[in-house]
């Protein structure tokens, strides 16, 4: 775990060291907009498998952008489309940078235990996503970017809405996934709430953050995902989760992000998570702001660890999967209360259609040891 989180700062710090090069004139303007997108996407090649419950999806549609022919790849994890009733929440998953959609599959798991149908998607350039004009075209090598990671996004969209009209959808993302959920969830009205994890307020203060903050790189940057700037104009009630332990963004970046949001809003820190175990070790207070925010009831659960957050020992399936990724587990005793945050001044209801009540401006919880899980999935 500790090799897989110093792998993924490496991977922001080697792009931000970019700047310095720019800076002394060595990049020219196409090749700072490439190696932007490189740094920051930096996909891998697909480390697909198999597991039946995960189903292919292929999402069609042409480009605006580039005028050329998708055919998007998805993960399905619920009942068959065809099966869904009306009151099933729908979700759109949002991956971050690196990994495809396949090494979410522990993340889209817990959230199908929250509840939802979900459907977690890949963007072109991951993936056995394809983009080109040959029918049945082998996943191409096409660059990641800013704004084709937000058409993709809105593709799926439109594709759940035209699928499930009588569903109540919602749009997930994770770090670098928030962003694009949060892009997508200031264009739709249609969502019936966002929730991000692990995410940040803009790449330019995530750049802040690090060794080379000092450096003045914001006119250099081509792939900016200004969320700060967007998050205010979401309709839907919106909940941001982050670990505490977070070394990869920042926890503070989190929190700027909420104060910046418009309410009905809720904040999680989940004490003793990083950047990719905060939904397992944080289950329980999902469950509580799932039903408080957005309506939705928690599923009753087998091990009641899992229900106070200790789900490493909860989702047997789920950590024989992060066991064949090398994943470590390790416990921790909470040293300090779960600081939880909500705010509902806008007029607006939960999915149920009740008005949302104003929760406290913080609410303990016991202090007992938390089970953590590894790294598991895609930053």
């Amino acid at each position: 775990m500790t090799k897989m989180m110093t792998m993924t700062k490496n991977r922001w710090f080697t792009w931000m060291s970019l700047a310095f090069a720019l800076t002394a004139g060595l990049v020219g303007c196409s090749a700072l907009d490439e190696r932007q997108r490189q740094f920051i996407f930096n996909p891998t090649i697909s480390r697909g498998g198999h597991n039946p419950e995960l189903q292919d999806v292929w999402i069609p549609f042409t480009s605006r952008l580039t005028s050329e022919p998708v055919r998007m790849h998805a993960l399905w994890r619920g009942d068959a489309p065809a099966l869904i009733g009306a009151k099933q929440p729908v979700m759109l998953y949002l991956h971050g940078a690196r990994w495809d959609v396949w090494a979410s599959r522990t993340r889209i798991e817990r959230l199908h235990e929250m509840g939802f149908a979900v459907l977690a998607i890949d963007y072109r350039g991951f993936g056995k996503t394809s983009s080109g004009r040959r029918e049945g075209a082998t996943p191409s090598n096409t660059l990641p970017s800013e704004s084709m990671a937000y058409e993709d996004a809105m593709a799926a969209w439109n594709w759940l809405a035209n699928r499930f009209p009588k569903n109540k959808r919602y749009i997930y993302g994770h770090s670098l996934g928030g962003a694009i959920a949060i892009d997508l969830a200031s264009k739709v009205n249609d969502e019936s709430g966002t929730i991000v994890e692990g995410t940040f307020s803009s790449v330019r203060d995530v750049f802040a953050t690090t060794h080379w903050g000092w450096l003045p790189i914001g006119p250099l940057l081509t792939q900016r995902f200004e969320s700060i700037d967007k998050v205010q104009r979401i309709g839907s009630p919106l909940l941001v989760v982050h670990g505490s332990d977070d070394e990869v963004i920042k926890p503070e970046l989190g929190e700027r992000l909420y104060d910046a949001a418009s309410s009905p809003k809720e904040f999680i820190m989940v004490q003793g998570g990083n950047h990719h175990n905060a939904s397992s070790v944080g289950f329980g207070q999902y469950q509580a702001a799932l039903k408080d925010l957005f309506g939705i009831q928690p599923r009753p659960v087998a091990d009641p660890a899992l229900a106070r957050g200790e789900a490493g020992s909860a989702l047997q399936g789920v950590a024989t999967q992060v066991a064949a990724m090398g994943a470590a587990s390790a416990t921790a005793p909470a040293t300090e209360p779960v600081r939880l945050r909500a705010e509902t001044k806008r007029p607006l209801k939960n999915a149920s259609g009740r008005p949302l009540a104003v929760k406290p401006a913080a609410t303990p919880v016991a202090s007992e040891p938390r089970a953590r899980s590894a790294a598991t999935s895609n930053s």
